[in-house]
């Protein structure tokens, strides 16, 4: 796992530098209309905090009994905290260098509906969510994860779809983005259970591809049924007639609540992500734990990630001002090399002093 995350950390600061720039491709840019690379890492990370929400519950009750609920409650408080402080302040600081200021109650209504609810505050959200149920057996948190999706699916009908796509700069669903959330936060869970119940990791392996597998493919035909549903109409006859195009290129219809959707937080989107990282991590455990293989990088950012992401943030403010937003390929790759150079090695710095920073 820390290989895992020491994967998906650098692959995060990448996609996030890289996003704010026309010349990067689509594939390295999150994406409102399918599944895309840069989608992966976000999906990669909630799958690595279920597994560890998971592992350090469960370590919890069983050193110290009573009380845990409330320390994860206090945690997550502290997370949510620490995110909107982080993701607030700049934007009160742009807001307060206008030249015409905005009214303080519609710089924190626009602020809670476009910039509060990124990742952290996502995961300390989402993880509040599914306390109740992260010690339970497989069987309830699935069906914990199941009853959420259906929830957002409700939601998203009757009016929340419309609203989430209409709000510009809106991240991974915005304030009702914790219901689909669940669902690669609840599989790392269960991928966990999987990878604890085999002595032997090899034999964990199997089942992780095919819940992996199982789980893209479910993602996938869910978001098929924007072939059915309005505004489309299945025009055509014929089990290809049935196929949207494929995760990783841009829809050929009009997008619905069933298309893949980072701004969404569709649920076809979610559960597609959930299976794609189940997948890379059934690989990380072939390689690493059977194969014995460990890049030292990655070990770094994987066993400090929490750092990792705090520390990327703080240096993006710094690279702001600096980098245009259409400058051309090279200054963009050097300020990529600039920016990931100096990210990791603030946290190399941390690890050789034996700081860690925990969610």
């Amino acid at each position: 796992m820390d290989q895992f995350r020491g994967y998906t950390v650098p692959g995060m600061f990448a996609v996030n530098f890289l996003g704010a720039f026309t010349v990067t491709p689509g594939p390295l840019k999150h994406r409102d209309t399918y599944f895309s690379y840069a989608d992966s890492m976000s999906h990669s990370s909630f799958f690595a905090v279920g597994f560890a929400y998971r592992l350090t519950f469960l370590r919890g009750v069983t050193s110290s009994g009573g009380g845990v609920n409330r320390r994860f409650w206090q945690r997550n408080a502290r997370l949510i905290l620490l995110g909107a402080f982080m993701y607030l302040v700049p934007e009160a600081v742009q807001a307060l260098m206008r030249s015409a200021p905005p009214a303080l109650s519609v710089f924190l209504t626009q602020a809670f509906r476009e910039e509060l609810f990124q990742t952290l505050v996502h995961i300390g959200v989402t993880a509040l969510w599914i306390l109740t149920v992260i010690g339970a057996r497989s069987a309830v948190r699935l069906a914990w994860a199941c009853g959420s999706a259906g929830i957002h699916l409700a939601l998203s009908h009757w009016f929340y779809y419309d609203w989430v796509t209409q709000v510009a700069g809106i991240d991974g669903g915005g304030v009702l983005g914790f219901l689909t959330w669940t669902i690669p936060m609840m599989d790392g869970s269960l991928g966990y259970d999987v990878v604890a119940r085999h002595a032997e990791p090899g034999k964990a392996v199997r089942p992780l591809l095919v819940w992996g597998f199982g789980a893209m493919v479910l993602g996938y035909g869910l978001s098929c049924l924007n072939l059915v549903t309005p505004p489309n109409t299945l025009a055509e006859a014929g089990p290809v007639a049935w196929l949207v195009s494929p995760p990783f290129v841009p829809p050929a219809h009009p997008v619905n609540l069933w298309t893949m959707s980072q701004r969404a937080g569709s649920v076809s989107y979610l559960t597609f992500g959930a299976g794609w990282s189940l997948a890379v991590y059934a690989g990380f455990v072939w390689a690493c734990d059977v194969g014995r293989r460990q890049i030292g990088i990655w070990r770094t950012l994987g066993t400090n990630a929490f750092a990792g992401y705090v520390i990327h943030e703080v240096v993006a403010w710094g690279f702001g001002p600096v980098l245009a937003r259409r400058p051309p390929v090279g200054p963009v790759l050097l300020g990529l090399l600039i920016y990931l150079v100096v990210s990791y090695r603030c946290v190399r710095l941390l690890e050789r002093k034996g700081i860690h920073w925990r969610i």
